[in-house]
């Protein structure tokens, strides 16, 4: 029976690199000298510093133009708020999504459902795995996914006949 799954990933390698290449912009740029601002990857996570928050909005639109080039999708980062940090300092926390949450899994399978095909939807921890009888129903149920707009960007994986 053919399938495939529904996931959610972000190339680590690519946001590595993204990462090096804003932090070079950054200290060659001449309005961050003197600043220190800094952008580092804890957990899953950017933490972007710097002395005010001008200087924190510029260096995240450094980071976004970086991973924009290196083909990682923005939708996978969730930004915080712009929050006051030690000695006067701004920090910020872009979180990076990875996998599907029950709530996007659950939109998913409506709208799957809802098209009114004989596929199987089934969530599987944090991808969507959908099967059916005919590859023709299982590619409409692609292109669908793929003109619908969700929370986080989908990407298609394992099809099998």
């Amino acid at each position: 029976m053919p399938s495939f799954d529904v996931v959610s990933k972000v190339n680590w390698h690519e946001v590595d690199n993204a990462l090096g290449q804003a932090m070079k912009e950054i200290s060659q740029r001449f309005d961050f000298k003197g600043t220190a601002t800094k952008i580092e990857l804890k957990d899953q996570a950017f933490v972007v510093e710097s002395s005010d928050e001008y200087k924190v909005r510029a260096a995240v639109e450094v980071l976004e133009g970086r991973l924009v080039r290196r083909k990682v999708p923005l939708g996978a980062l969730s930004r915080g708020d712009i929050e006051p940090a030690a000695g006067g300092r701004a920090r910020q926390t872009i979180a990076i999504r990875c996998g599907i949450d029950a709530d996007t899994g659950r939109a998913i399978v409506r709208h799957v459902k809802k098209m009114k095909l004989k596929v199987q939807v089934a969530v599987q921890g944090d991808q969507v795995r959908i099967s059916g009888k005919k590859r023709d129903d299982l590619q409409q149920v692609i292109a669908a996914l793929k003109s619908e707009r969700f929370e986080r960007p989908l990407q298609f994986e394992n099809f099998r006949d």
